[in-house]
């Protein structure tokens, strides 16, 4: 049976991916019917853009696999708490439910009120500690 542990390990890889790179490392993946349909990490550093988190990436990338724009029936697993750049393209992606590792108190979209689509699931804590550690040594390095 695979757990959302299971799918958060394969975000954690995504984030581990973006570190290698040197970008913020937070990844995702979305699932749909058990199986992983995209893939993603931050790439805003690589492409230079600041749209390019994971999860806009892995809602680009599940929709074409789908081959339509609303991701019913899917899961989002991601490292850490979308912002609300990203909260926004979730909502009107109708996607069914958002598993997050760790939140990020400050640029999350949680404390600033917003909500996803009214049938979305939001589960939080997943893997908290790993995912939090991750990113919390990553800004540490930086300073």
């Amino acid at each position: 049976m695979f757990t959302d542990e299971y799918y958060m390990k394969m975000a954690l890889q995504e984030a581990q991916t973006a570190l290698e790179k040197d970008e913020v490392p937070i990844g995702c993946v979305i699932v749909s019917n058990n199986r992983i349909i995209a893939k993603a990490h931050n790439l805003t550093e690589t492409l230079n853009d600041v749209t390019a988190h994971a999860e806009m990436q892995a809602i680009t990338s599940a929709a074409n696999f789908l081959g339509g724009k609303y991701l019913q029936n899917c899961t989002l697993y991601v490292t850490l708490e979308p912002c609300v750049m990203c909260c926004g393209a979730l909502n009107w992606s109708q996607i069914t439910k958002v598993v997050i590792g760790a939140r990020d108190e400050q640029r999350g979209f949680i404390n600033k009120n917003l909500t996803l689509h009214p049938k979305t699931e939001i589960v939080t804590g997943v893997m908290e500690n790993e995912c939090s550690v991750l990113i919390k040594d990553f800004f540490k390095s930086k300073r």
